[in-house]
């Protein structure tokens, strides 16, 4: 089984630059026929979330256009970037994202793995957080897949990276400390996959691991120092192949979206 894992597509109107720099739009076609043209092809692909950039009803007219040539099943997932009812009017036959109820969370199964999608926006803030009825929803979906191998997936991390700016905006520390603990409960969750930092990071949390990724278009600088400013680069576009096998667990591979030079055989 191969689930992809696009995050922070951040489309525009048609015609509009992202910080008045950034083709996100084109940035996206190419990752969607990046997608298409795997061997072996993803079994879905799972888009965590900011998947616009201002919540505009245009804008998500315009991400469904673009994801309109992807050739693999797709599911989407709300960041602070987003607004849930624009979505729902704009792809009002993904039942999925009315399964939630206020929410835009729900289970799917992706061969034998059982996906999670878990709504963390808070309207009007970029930090995210999981109320008791998120939480509530979690662990009801988390008893009934007690058998299964299961991935739980949220747009902003529960975890600090170092990045001080993007750590104001993760998940609160008191709703990551719940989650955490439902999460160790659960020894069959394979993976915590996030979006939100528009970087690759791993860290140790709720007894697995949680994971973020890049995104397929601009990325953040990747600056610890203390007060670091807030800035996007331009670094190569990329996304997240988690490929599940029964005697291995979840294995991830971070691709890039861009061709490179190669591949050439290993000798002289």
């Amino acid at each position: 089984m191969l689930l992809a894992q696009i995050s922070d597509l951040h489309i525009k109107q048609a015609g509009v630059l992202a910080y008045r720099r950034v083709d996100t739009a084109a940035y996206l076609t190419r990752c969607v026929a990046a997608l298409n043209a795997l061997a072996p092809r993803p079994d879905a692909v799972l888009i965590t979330g900011d998947l616009v950039d201002q919540g505009d009803p245009q804008q998500y007219a315009h991400l469904k256009t673009l994801l309109a040539p992807l050739e693999i099943p797709y599911f989407l997932m709300v960041g602070n970037h987003d607004e849930r009812a624009a979505l729902r009017a704009a792809f009002p036959e993904r039942a999925e994202l009315r399964d939630g109820g206020e929410f835009v969370q729900y289970g799917v199964d992706v061969g034998p793995l059982r996906v999670l999608a878990l709504d963390s926006m808070v309207p009007g803030q970029s930090g995210g957080t999981l109320c008791d009825a998120r939480l509530g929803w979690l662990a009801q979906q988390l008893d009934a897949a007690r058998g299964k191998p299961v991935v739980v997936a949220l747009h902003h991390p529960p975890f600090a990276c170092g990045i001080g700016h993007m750590d104001e905006m993760r998940v609160d520390q008191a709703a990551a400390d719940k989650l955490a603990a439902l999460i160790g409960q659960h020894p069959n969750v394979e993976r915590v996959l996030c979006g939100h930092v528009h970087r690759a990071m791993f860290v140790r949390f709720g007894g697995t691991i949680a994971s973020a990724i890049p995104a397929p278009a601009h990325q953040v600088a990747l600056d610890l120092r203390e007060h670091a400013p807030s800035a996007f680069v331009m670094e190569p576009p990329a996304y997240a192949l988690h490929r599940y096998e029964p005697a291995t667990g979840l294995v991830t591979h971070h691709a890039y979206v861009d061709a490179a030079d190669g591949p050439y055989p290993f000798h002289d």
